[in-house]
Formats: C-alpha cells, sequence, structure tokens
C-alpha cells in the first residue's frame, strides 16, 4: 500500500473503458429514472470546482440509481444565448457564436474528464436552431393566446452594458455583470403574463409537499390582495389619479399623495417653480434598485406643487414623489395615512404633513400619535363611517363606494408579468413582424424558426436598440397577413427562454 494512487492514469484507463462500455446503457425494460442538472452558461473559459460541487450530487444520484437497476436519463447541455455568453465575448473581442463554441468545447472535455454518466447523445445547445425553433413555437402560441403583448415601461438599464437588466441582474444599483451604475429607462419590452395564472398557482401550492415555510413564502411573492381603486381629482384640471388601496376604510385620514418616481404623469402634475427639483430626485431614484428603495429607512420625496382631492370628504391634498413607492405595484400612486401606516408616518413627521386618526382602539380616547397605530378599532373621524369596527368596513367601504361611483372593488398581485425581452444580439429572435396595417403579427410556424443573422457587428447599440434593427435586408420582410412591407421584430428573448 505504499505505492501512491496515480488517478491521471488509473482514471484515463477506465474513462476509455466506459466510453466504450457504458454502464448506463439503454434498456427499455428497466424502470426510468430522470435528473436533471442546471445546464451551465458557456460566458468562462471553463468549469470552476463550484460547478462540479453542483454536478456531483446528481452524478452521485445517478450512478446510486443505475446501481438499483434503473435505466437513467441524465443529459446535460449549454444555456449559450443571453447576457453571460455576450458579455464574455465583448470583453475578449471574439464573436459570440465563436466564444460560445470554443468555451463549450472546453467545458464538454472537462466534464468528461471527470467522467460523469451524462447522455452525450441527448446534448442540448440553446443556440442549435433545431432547438430554438421550438422556442419560439412557444412564444407563438403564447402570442396567438394573449400571453405575449408589448408595454412601454421604466427598467433596469446598465449604461455600460447597453441593456434591460431583471431586477434579479441589478443588486444594490449597480450591474451584476459590469458593475456599473443602475439607472431606469423607459423602452418598448415584451412582457409575458404570468399574472394570468396568479390565483392557480395560489391554489396549486396547497398540493405541493413542500415546507410551509417556503410555501408561505412563494405566497408572499404572488402576494393577492383585495381592495379598491379611488379616483383622485387634480385640482385645476382634468386629470384624475387612480390609486389602489387594501385599506379604503382609512380614505378619511388620507392627507398626502405619494407618486413613484416612474409614474407617467408626473411632468404634467410638476409646477414650474417645482421642476428642476422633482427631474433631480426622479433621477436619483433611477439610480436605486427597487430593493434598496423599499428597505432604506430614512424618508426622502420632492412636492409637486400639485394638490388633488379627497373624494370622501372633498379636502385638498398634496401631491408628492417618494422613492418608497413602486411603479409596478398597483398603480404606481399611492393615498397616504399617516395615523395607520408606518412608512407614511415617517414620511408626514419628515415633512410636517397632518396626520388624521380614522382607527381608534377600543375603549380608549382619542390622542395625538407617536407612531402609526396599525390594529383593530372603531372607525372615528369619518362621517358616515363612524362607528363601524375597522376591519369589518375593510370589506363593507368598497361596496359602499362602488354603490356611489367613487371608486371599484378589485383584486391586485405583486406578482408581475415578465419582461421577455432583451435589446441584445446574442438571443433567440423574437418570431413577430410588425406591420403598419396589421400590427403585430406572428411568423407563421412553418417559417420557424426565425434565424438569428450572422453579424460583424455585435455590440449593444448607445440608442437602447438592439444591433439587430441596423440589419435592413434583415429587418425588411412582408407581413404574412397581408402580403405588404413589415419590419421584424429586433428584440431578443432573454437567456431564461431557452
Amino acid at each position: 500500500m505504499n505505492q501512491r494512487y496515480d488517478f491521471r492514469e488509473i482514471e484515463k484507463k477506465w474513462r476509455a473503458e466506459w466510453e466504450k462500455n457504458p454502464i448506463n446503457k439503454e434498456d427499455d425494460v428497466k424502470p426510468k429514472f430522470y435528473c436533471l442538472d442546471m445546464f451551465p452558461y458557456p460566458s468562462g473559459t471553463g468549469l470552476h470546482v463550484g460547478h462540479w460541487r453542483g454536478y456531483v450530487l446528481s452524478d452521485v444520484v445517478s450512478r446510486y440509481k443505475v446501481l438499483q437497476g434503473y435505466q437513467v436519463l441524465h443529459p446535460m447541455g449549454w444555456d449559450a444565448f443571453g447576457l453571460p455568453a455576450e458579455n464574455f465575448a465583448i470583453k475578449n473581442n471574439i464573436h459570440p457564436s465563436i466564444a460560445t463554441a470554443n468555451n463549450i468545447a472546453n467545458v464538454k472535455r472537462q466534464l468528461h474528464e471527470i467522467s460523469a454518466i451524462y447522455d452525450w447523445d441527448r446534448e442540448v445547445d440553446t443556440t442549435d436552431p433545431n432547438y430554438y425553433k421550438w422556442t419560439q413555437w412557444i412564444f407563438v402560441q403564447m402570442f396567438k393566446h394573449g400571453l405575449a403583448y408589448e408595454k412601454e415601461m421604466p427598467l433596469n438599464w446598465c449604461p455600460s452594458c447597453k441593456c434591460v437588466l431583471a431586477n434579479e441582474e441589478a443588486t444594490n444599483g449597480t450591474c451584476e455583470r459590469c458593475g456599473a451604475t443602475v439607472t431606469k429607462k423607459n423602452l418598448r419590452q415584451w412582457m409575458l403574463k404570468i399574472t394570468a395564472y396568479a390565483d392557480r398557482l395560489l391554489e396549486d401550492l396547497k398540493t405541493l409537499d413542500w415546507s410551509e415555510k417556503v410555501k408561505k413564502m412563494q405566497s408572499d411573492w404572488i402576494g393577492k390582495s383585495y381592495g379598491a381603486e379611488v379616483d383622485f381629482k387634480v385640482v385645476g384640471s382634468d386629470e384624475k389619479i387612480t390609486v389602489y388601496t387594501t385599506r379604503p376604510d382609512t380614505l378619511h385620514g388620507c392627507t398626502f399623495m405619494v407618486l413613484a418616481p416612474e409614474y407617467k404623469d408626473i411632468p404634467a402634475l410638476t409646477t414650474p417653480e417645482c421642476k428642476e427639483a422633482v427631474e433631480k430626485y426622479c433621477f436619483e431614484a433611477s439610480t436605486k434598485s427597487s430593493v434598496d428603495r423599499m428597505t432604506n429607512k430614512e424618508k426622502t420625496g420632492v412636492f409637486t406643487g400639485s394638490y388633488c382631492v379627497n373624494p370622501v370628504n372633498g379636502k385638498e391634498i398634496p401631491v408628492w414623489v417618494a422613492d418608497y413607492v413602486l411603479a409596478d405595484y398597483g398603480t404606481g400612486a399611492v393615498m397616504c395615512v399617516p395615523a395607520h401606516d408606518e412608512r407614511d408616518f415617517e414620511f408626514a413627521k419628515k415633512f410636517n404633513l397632518p396626520i388624521v386618526q380614522v382607527i381608534l382602539p377600543e375603549g380608549e380616547e382619542e390622542k395625538e400619535l407617536t407612531e402609526a397605530y396599525t390594529g383593530d378599532g372603531v372607525i372615528i373621524n369619518s362621517g358616515d363611517w363612524n362607528g363601524m369596527k375597522a376591519f369589518e368596513a375593510k370589506e363593507k367601504v368598497p361596496h359602499i363606494m362602488e354603490e356611489k361611483g367613487l371608486g371599484k372593488k378589485t383584486v391586485n398581485y405583486k406578482l408581475r408579468d415578465w419582461v421577455f425581452s432583451r435589446q441584445r444580439y446574442w438571443g433567440e429572435p423574437i418570431p413577430i413582424v410588425h406591420c403598419e396595417h396589421c400590427g403585430a403579427v406572428a411568423v407563421p410556424e412553418d417559417q420557424l424558426p426565425v434565424l438569428l443573422p450572422q453579424v460583424e457587428s455585435y455590440k449593444p447599440t448607445d440608442t437602447g436598440e438592439s444591433p439587430l434593427a441596423h440589419i435592413d435586408e434583415w429587418v425588411n420582410t412582408t407581413c404574412p397577413k397581408c402580403g405588404g412591407p413589415a419590419k421584424r421584430e429586433t428584440n431578443t428573448m432573454p437567456q431564461w427562454a431557452g
């Protein structure tokens, strides 16, 4: 036993043997077992030990099931489209198709050397047109069923990578790929309507054999709430601001309005003397992540100079902008009831705004509040609603307001539709053409895949458009519906598509 284990020679010998005589032979008689790894991004020159730390677990399970007599399906592939692979190519000044192919070859060599029992005859490459044909086919089906649609919205924008980032890619206000400060930019995007499945997702949580803690996290993430939409008329204008609230019973205590910095009508609502301060504040807010804005204890804001009318009592209330309000929840406008909301209370105290208590704990007398009261109690200072129990009023008031034409009952979710496009070259082309007469039209299924064209200039543009927008011979096409001139969609799918 004094002889050292010569792993280089011994493992090389057995690798060759296993490649000639695989231990995981196809056998239709054996019971089946499917083991799936997360496919690696070929966004680096090779794997590191952290990759194998994950892959060793699935390989051990696969080998164990083989020893138990199972026919194991254990495929491997490459999540090769998208931002990580393209950024690697740009950094190294190599075309994405070449860089990706080189990286795949090296990673595949490494996986062979660690002798994992992958089914290489079932290898998947998301950049293969025979594969992304079906990614595009799925998109077409979603478009036909109204689940894929276009919308202009404020998104995380990396000025260095020159592309839209998901919230998960913009941590602490910086791009996770390059470290640049992320801002917000209004861009036309393709969206997937995952909110259409919010109720089903909630219901199906009951059937999952998961821990209650994880299921609650999922439920909170979907965030279903019941409430009302209420219109506040803007003073001196025919315009109105619509808010969504889960506590319409506290409307008489609403003493000011706060808008998200991305709220679309802020320019129209801002008076000339407040314009400079509002624009400065909105830009500074655009450099912060949603998480930072929601968790920052120090409340900041700026007055627009405008007022709106509380519809239940006719009082004029000031309209502010504050970054603790997010544009993608509710309507992007919040009616503020500082007596009964902690964030609103802190904001009102800082900017010396009125605090009107409208819920009184039973058995207590009204007194000046030192903090927001968020419990149950009796409605006070609220006209006809006085004397109602607060949480009973929460259910009744939406019906009362709907009857009086002051609002309408509604359901809201924290879950947002999925931004499913990127202004980049290296991704699956979205199979849509735009026609002046027919609008957005899906590419017929028998014309799929829409091939990603080979280009020399693949780097992102300063305009926010995909580099594909400048390839006239590819962009200009005919409408599948009317036969007239049309243009191809130039945004590509995100890496998650493949």
